[in-house]
């Protein structure tokens, strides 16, 4: 399923001082003492990182430079199964610094320079029963600089909300991924990626100095003997259009590890808890949710927490069996048992232990599961991370995808075990149910989500919902329907209630009949966090273009697709009618051009499926 080509030329011996690191178009390059790193795009500084270096029990205390040699370039071709992007490449040139600690015990750190970004990592060699102490990487994010970086939750759960400072609400401690604009049209994406099973994930903290957000690994109890690295730590770096359609994150990610991918199906599910958050547990209600499925043509329904629990007519063998009659592929819900356990939902205590987990999932292929989502993780623990690794790897051998909730955000294991079809890790519109923050705080923050979180990998934000959960929402029909392509998640949860769907004009229904999960291609349009949001994106010749307004004004969005679709086409507009009784203005029509904006109404949007 994939093809890979990497070229690294015999490591070239150069001298620190005559070595000019920069990416393989020259926009992006790099100028370091060893010790301090300071990135530039075409020019412009974009990001200091200062006090380079980690330790563990025995080594990287008191680290001396020693020089930094090129170490040739990378050029890589990998296909994906899911993403904004189907077949990926990227181009990097490859620098390594070296370095000796106290002990004289060698110390790398190596850097990738990219086209749309930096990656860079360290790596230690024969380590003898040592423990990860603190890494000492940090970025220097001046005050005044404008930021969009939600506070660390184990979940991954709050608001992006434009800042220009570093002082916190509650906490100073920030998660992944944090958006920085350095310079007018200039933008810089840090996260981290690549992560395996003897890591932990990191966080950033700048409790000491508000302009010093220090990379904080989790606890990491691992004893490591031998070579060992830190995951990738990365950032994307460009105009808005580099930060969207990057793929950096799985660029620097291992490589696939599930040999047989050919079951791998992605597509759109209908979704039980938003409307009804203990429907599991009825199997008339959870007979609803298959019918819509089989109704609007959708592959998957997902029974959620609870469903051991089911009565009201029926088992949960009685749903499965329901579920195959109709054609519908049931996906489960399990507490992962790692968090939240007392008082919250079943089945627990079913996945933690190697014989537990192979029991259950073997039960679930034989008969007929799909997949599972699994829930409640705890933090960003290395144990934690290794959890996540053993449910995807023995998920894969019994042909079961996987979508992680209460979950850490993505870090490239889409592209290492493809059968990750979506991870939460993001305020959604869940949150409906919980609390009344995102009723006037959505169409903000969903504006803002194509530039930060949805950009590092698939995010399960349950989307487009017409009617009202325990909370309202304002955002307008075309809005709700936008999020559905503007955002990428490999399986797509629909949220609302049945009949909330099967009350929409027959051009909606349709839509969800069709609608990708994958695309060949993602392209930005237009848009500014918080703001607007536009992105194209391709499904073989199909394109669907998507926007949103963020604002609570009635605001005219730039949609020059000039460049991108060209031709005569056929095109299927969802736009907002501004009448509340009949809120669709739904047109087919065949034209030469395309519209180069759309007046959108305050929380409004818009959607084009152009053919």
């Amino acid at each position: 399923m994939k093809r890979i080509v990497l070229f690294l030329s015999i490591l070239t011996v150069l001298s620190g001082c005559s070595v000019h690191p920069k990416s393989p178009d020259g926009k992006i390059s790099m100028e370091t003492d060893g010790l301090d790193a300071c990135i530039m795009y075409e020019g412009t500084k974009v990001l200091d990182i200062s006090d380079l270096g980690m330790t563990t029990t025995a080594t990287g205390k008191g680290l001396v430079f020693q020089g930094m040699k090129k170490n040739g370039k990378i050029v890589e071709e990998y296909e994906m199964t899911g993403g904004k992007e189907l077949l990926c490449g990227n181009e990097a040139n490859e620098y390594v610094l070296s370095y000796k600690d106290a002990e004289g015990k060698p110390f790398k750190a190596v850097f990738r320079l990219y086209n749309d970004g930096v990656a860079f990592r360290y790596e230690l060699s024969g380590l003898q029963g040592e423990t990860v102490v603190d890494e000492t990487t940090t970025y220097n994010i001046p005050e005044g600089t404008n930021r969009w970086i939600q506070r660390w939750t184990e979940a991954y759960e709050d608001f992006f909300p434009l800042s220009t400072t570093g002082q916190g609400r509650r906490s100073q401690q920030w998660g992944y991924p944090a958006l920085i604009e350095p310079a007018e049209g200039v933008f810089a994406l840090i996260s981290e990626a690549g992560i395996e099973r003897n890591q932990s994930a990191s966080s950033l903290k700048n409790e000491t100095d508000l302009e010093k957000y220090k990379v904080c690994p989790a606890e990491n109890k691992c004893i490591i003997e031998g070579d060992w690295m830190t995951p990738w730590r990365v950032i994307i770096i460009g105009g808005l259009g580099d930060i969207v359609e990057s793929t950096l994150i799985t660029d620097v990610s291992a490589p696939c590890r599930v040999e047989d991918t050919s079951w791998i199906e992605p597509g759109v599910v209908s979704w039980i808890y938003w409307a009804y958050n203990h429907g599991s547990k009825d199997y008339q209600i959870v007979k609803e949710y298959i019918d819509m499925a089989e109704t609007l043509d959708l592959p998957y329904v997902l029974i959620d927490a609870e469903w051991d629990e089911m009565a009201n007519g029926g088992t949960i063998e009685d749903a499965l069996a329901y579920a195959k009659a109709k054609g519908v592929k049931p996906l489960l819900w399990y507490n992962s048992s790692t968090a939240w356990i007392n008082g919250a939902g079943g089945p627990q205590f079913r996945l933690n232990t190697p014989e537990d987990r192979e029991k259950e999932f073997a039960w679930l292929e034989s008969v007929g599961a799909a997949g599972v989502k699994v829930d409640f993780f705890r933090g960003d623990l290395q144990e934690t991370m290794a959890y996540y690794m053993d449910i995807l790897e023995c998920a894969a051998k019994h042909h079961l995808l996987v979508n992680f909730h209460g979950a850490t955000i993505p870090r490239g294991w889409q592209r290492t075990y493809p059968n990750l079809m979506s991870i939460e890790g993001v305020y959604g519109a869940e949150w409906y149910n919980n609390l009344p923050f995102l009723t006037n705080r959505a169409a903000s923050h969903n504006a803002t989500l194509p530039f930060t979180r949805n950009v590092v990998g698939p995010m399960d934000y349950t989307p487009c919902t017409f009617s009202d959960s325990q909370h309202p929402h304002i955002t307008t029909h075309a809005h709700e329907l936008a999020l559905t392509a503007l955002y990428e998640s490999t399986l797509q949860h629909l949220a609302d209630k049945p009949q909330s769907y099967l009350a929409q004009p027959q051009a909606v229904q349709d839509y969800f009949s069709t609608l990708p999960t994958v695309w060949d291609e993602t392209r930005f349009v237009s848009g500014y966090p918080g703001e607007h949001a536009v992105l194209a994106r391709r499904s073989g010749d199909t394109w669907y273009v998507a926007g949103i307004n963020g604002t609570d004004e009635t605001k005219t969005i730039s949609c020059d697709l000039s460049g991108i679709i060209k031709g005569e086409r056929t095109v299927t507009s969802f736009l907002d009618s501004g009448n509340a009784d009949q809120p669709w203005n739904i047109t087919t029509e065949t034209v030469g051009s395309l519209p180069s904006s759309f007046d959108c109404q305050p929380r409004g949007g818009f959607v084009m499926v152009v053919k």
